[in-house]
């Protein structure tokens, strides 16, 4: 007897934009299997080009679908009836609901599986899928890679002093009821697939570049790797109080350490962009995939509060002694500041998180300078803003104020006077602000 269409499978006898509804339907819903090549009746007709075919099907899932669905979809070429078809294997995703990017979050672009068909969801059960999400994290998820291997985790557990066998594997949730590794076992595995970027810049343009490093396999291991690649690049500079002899480093362990743990811990792995850290003269920035939860307000980190999106993940962490509570990082990252003028700098949009720690020793050598010759005055300062910005690209207020030793009012106060004689332009408002060079 022929299979037939049903809940969880659909056929295609060849490629058709109306996959991408199958698609959709099948992540908003509890999963299903696409075989392309195979009639409405369920007889295999073939495919004469499955290269071409597959490519353009896993082009239309990556640019026609949001959020991105790649992560939890598989196309594959199968022998069927001596026959070679497509299977696209679908998993419920974490992101729901998923919707069909030029339509939006409405009835025509949110697909749902009604019996064997993909129709259109209505507005309730939009707001459903929303609803049913916000308990519903990638990490508790199933990987789509069962055959794992643990050799960075068995090695961080086991110089952790802390068990790892079959029994805490599933007590922490890398195993599944079901027997089935979970999301969080495919970031703790060697194969984990996602990355972390690190470049060190000798210009604020990024032109001049002097070194990198890309980490893969287990995101212990990356942790370990992304450390010891920055204190590297973390120099230490000696001064004299006196007989006094003080070292200090560009940025203090602790604030690189826990900012770096931060973007491990909260990044959103729903999302397959690498974080990325940059190293420049004068700042280290560190950048997670992932903004604020939606539950979550721009103000209440500030406060110690922490709202985690990968809970199981901060809790290996936490066992590990890699972090000790849970929202005290961005604290004790402040702390190791408070003796500095400059504080670090926190910047979110909607899918990404920043944390921005200055370099105390480049700071230091630039207060002294600064220090050592008067302000100029506020004409000459102006062709010096002109002079600064031309080779930055970009101002903010903070910049003038640390280049040239004055106020915040009065930085304010030249560059809304360089902005009214048409010099430069203000973009954005708040602690966003920057200035660019007219364009004549």
């Amino acid at each position: 007897m022929k299979p037939v269409e049903s809940e969880h499978l659909e056929f295609k006898r060849e490629y058709s934009e109306t996959i991408r509804n199958t698609v959709v339907a099948f992540a908003n819903g509890t999963g299903g299997t696409i075989l392309v090549g195979v009639d409405d009746d369920g007889t295999t007709v073939g495919l004469k080009d499955v290269d071409g075919t597959g490519l353009r099907i896993t082009n239309m899932m990556r640019h026609s679908i949001r959020p991105d669905v790649t992560l939890f979809t598989r196309c594959e070429s199968i022998e069927r009836d001596g026959k070679t078809i497509l299977r696209v294997r679908v998993e419920r995703g974490s992101g729901r609901p998923y919707y069909i990017a030029k339509k939006g979050l409405r009835p025509s672009g949110v697909y749902v599986r009604q019996g064997a068909s993909s129709v259109p969801a209505s507005d309730a059960r939009i707001r459903e899928l929303i609803r049913e999400n916000y308990g519903d994290v990638f990490e508790s998820s199933r990987s789509l890679e069962q055959n794992l291997s643990f050799r960075s985790a068995d090695a961080a557990f086991k110089a952790a002093r802390v068990a790892f066998g079959p029994a805490q594997r599933k007590t922490l949730g890398l195993v599944a009821d079901d027997g089935t590794y979970t999301n969080l076992a495919l970031l703790l595995s060697d194969q984990c697939p996602f990355t972390t970027k690190i470049a060190v810049w000798g210009d604020d343009a990024k032109m001049a570049f002097r070194d990198r490093l890309e980490t893969t396999g287990s995101i212990l291991g990356q942790v370990d790797s992304a450390m010891a690649f920055l204190g590297r690049w973390n120099a230490e500079s000696s001064e004299y109080r006196g007989i006094r002899r003080i070292d200090r480093r560009d940025y203090p362990e602790e604030a690189v350490r826990e900012a770096l743990l931060n973007a491990f811990v909260h990044r959103d792995y729903s999302l397959p962009d690498s974080n990325l850290a940059s190293v420049f003269s004068d700042r280290l920035e560190i950048l997670s995939i992932g903004g604020l939860v939606p539950w979550f307000d721009a103000n209440d980190f500030a406060l110690g509060v922490s709202a985690l999106r990968n809970r199981k993940l901060a809790n290996v962490f936490y066992r590990l002694g890699l972090i000790e509570a849970y929202g005290t990082g961005l604290l004790k990252i402040n702390a190791s500041y408070r003796d500095f003028a400059k504080p670090p700098r926190i910047d979110h949009a909607p899918h990404v998180f920043k944390i921005t720690l200055f370099n105390r020793n480049a700071a230091a050598t630039a207060g002294d300078a600064a220090a050592s010759a008067p302000p100029p005055a506020a004409s000459s300062r102006a062709e010096a803003i002109l002079a600064l910005l031309a080779g930055k690209g970009t101002l903010t207020r903070e910049d003038v104020q640390t280049r040239f030793g004055i106020s915040a009012a009065t930085a304010v106060r030249d560059l809304r006077k360089l902005v009214a004689a048409g010099k430069i332009v203000k973009e954005g408002s708040g602690p966003r602000t920057i200035y660019r060079k007219c364009e004549k």
